[in-house]
């Protein structure tokens, strides 16, 4: 694999533990894992077996009982929730499983709320979102609120959202269990697509056998530890 002196994520010796009345919950135990930029990698494992809860720690939404996180050359633990929001804002992209568009914008607003946010001005945000709407097969769905558009559709625009800020990483929580196989390869099409033209790095967090196969990297997660890493080139 490829090495940068940089990689996209780093987490050493990372630990999440829930305290639950007298019970204590080894969420995930002692990760410690590289990704580089442009990697294309899935989190695996069943339910309940830590891979959202190491994704959401990647991620800066919740922070490791022990341990420390870097992303893009980042170490996570000094920072604020502000600082982290921030960093958020300007390296990470989400893909959640809930698509979470707001209703009462189109699709094209949907797409460009990151952009907003980090103060790019209006004509560069609607090129680069109608750029990746031609991409991604959404061309004349521009004015579409999230009611009128499939769940497929919908999916497409919560990706687009995801990389139109040109972020470093993307992580992606079960982005395929809302969808039924045709959306599903058409939208790890999409995501692949990405990934090699635009060198996005991809962190999926999944138990859907499709998103296994297209995967590059497969880490499988049992009882939120790494149980095995296979590179696939």
């Amino acid at each position: 694999m490829h090495r940068t002196s940089t990689p996209a994520v780093r987490t050493e010796a990372v630990w999440k533990i829930f305290r639950q009345e007298a019970e204590e919950v080894q969420a995930v135990r002692d990760v410690s894992l590289r990704f580089e930029r442009g990697e294309f990698t899935a989190l695996a494992g069943p339910s309940g077996s830590g891979k959202t809860t190491l994704l959401n720690l990647i991620g800066g939404l919740t922070r490791p009982s022990r341990g420390e996180i870097h992303v893009a050359g980042q170490a996570l633990s000094p920072l604020g929730n502000h600082e982290l929001a921030a960093l958020r804002l300007r390296h990470i992209g989400f893909v959640f499983q809930a698509y979470n568009l707001l209703p009462v914008l189109s699709a094209l607003e949907n797409a460009e709320l990151p952009m907003l946010l980090q103060g790019v001005g209006l004509e560069e945000r609607r090129a680069r979102v109608r750029e990746l709407f031609l991409r991604t097969g959404m061309e004349g769905l521009e004015d579409r609120r999230p009611g009128k558009l499939s769940g497929g559709q919908q999916q497409r625009v919560a990706v687009v959202r995801a990389v139109a800020g040109q972020p470093a990483l993307v992580l992606a929580d079960e982005p395929t269990a809302n969808l039924d196989s045709a959306a599903s390869d058409a939208l790890l099409e999409v995501m692949a697509e990405l990934n090699r033209e635009l060198g996005v790095t991809f962190v999926f967090a999944t138990h859907d056998t499709r998103v296994m196969q297209r995967a590059r990297r497969l880490i499988r997660i049992v009882d939120g530890a790494v149980a095995s890493d296979e590179a696939r080139g």
